[in-house]
């Protein structure tokens, strides 16, 4: 276990290029072997607008970086966070729990919060506007939306105390298991369930891509499915039954145009599923 958090501690950056990067091919490769949904769509087109929104991420996190370091060098010296408050754990122990709470304020809790909180939805809304969901969907995230992220993430780091180490394991398997859980692949049924009740499998995150309420609502784990079970926001859905989008923007033209995609968070707008829905109600 020392030498994997040393690896991670002092990762090159080409390697985590690498990591984003393969995990991007092998998925792509696999669905054309096991396709969950045979969409009819330009793969490459889709995949290169994703792709750029991939690259603004990166560009944020690199830029903001140094924030991540200071906030988990202060942990470490000042023995500030729950990693540093359990001394007796042994470091696999330690491991562990500090991906899990990473993943669990990092991922589960900034994504449950995006879709409570209008402002932050308007950002997050870009992800659920693809209507072919796939491996590369997994980066489709507006600018705005990655600053926000990478705030939850800073507050992770300084409430676990997590040292770079787990940090860096953390967000490399981050990535992978989005990768995973987007692809557009299909499971043995049983295997997909099983899988489910320990981490974020690709059906059970493909219902929270459902275009409506309740599901929008669901499933907003990445790495740990057990958060969504813990917390009540688990919900199962039919291959049959789902359909890809949101309901508030069904425009398939404006949901692949990178200007009107960026500009979505301000322009006002049914600002949630939930607002929409009751507009649809009333109606």
């Amino acid at each position: 276990m020392e030498s994997i958090i040393s690896y991670f501690e002092t990762i090159p950056s080409s390697h985590r290029s690498i990591i984003l990067v393969s995990g991007i091919a092998f998925f792509w490769l696999l669905e054309y072997a096991v396709p969950l949904f045979r969409f009819d769509y330009k793969k490459f087109k889709h995949g290169g607008l994703n792709i750029f929104f991939t690259l603004t991420t990166i560009i944020v996190n690199f830029a903001l970086a140094f924030v991540l370091l200071k906030t988990s060098d202060w942990t470490v010296a000042n023995n500030f966070g729950i990693l540093h408050w359990l001394d007796g754990m042994p470091l696999w122990g330690k491991i562990l729990l500090g991906v899990m709470l990473l993943d669990f304020i990092g991922a589960w809790f900034a994504h449950w919060v995006q879709h409570k909180i209008k402002v932050l939805w308007g950002f997050h809304l870009i992800h659920h506007t693809d209507q072919e969901v796939d491996a590369t969907t997994a980066n489709r995230h507006h600018p705005g939306e990655s600053v926000i992220r990478f705030l939850f993430t800073c507050f992770g780091v300084l409430l676990v105390g997590a040292p770079i180490g787990i940090i860096m394991l953390y967000q490399s398997l981050s990535v992978v298991f989005s990768q995973f859980n987007h692809a557009n692949i299909t499971l043995p049924k049983k295997v997909d369930d099983l899988l489910s009740y320990i981490i974020v499998s690709p059906d059970m995150h493909k219902v929270h891509h459902h275009y409506v309420l309740p599901y929008t609502d669901s499933n907003y784990g990445n790495i740990f499915s057990i958060w969504d079970r813990l917390l009540g926001t688990f919900t199962k859905l039919s291959k049959e039954d789902l359909v890809y989008g949101v309901d508030t923007h069904p425009n398939a033209e404006h949901n692949n145009h990178i200007g009107k995609l960026l500009g979505i968070p301000f322009k006002k707008k049914p600002s949630s599923t939930v607002e929409a829905t009751a507009v649809k109600t009333e109606q």
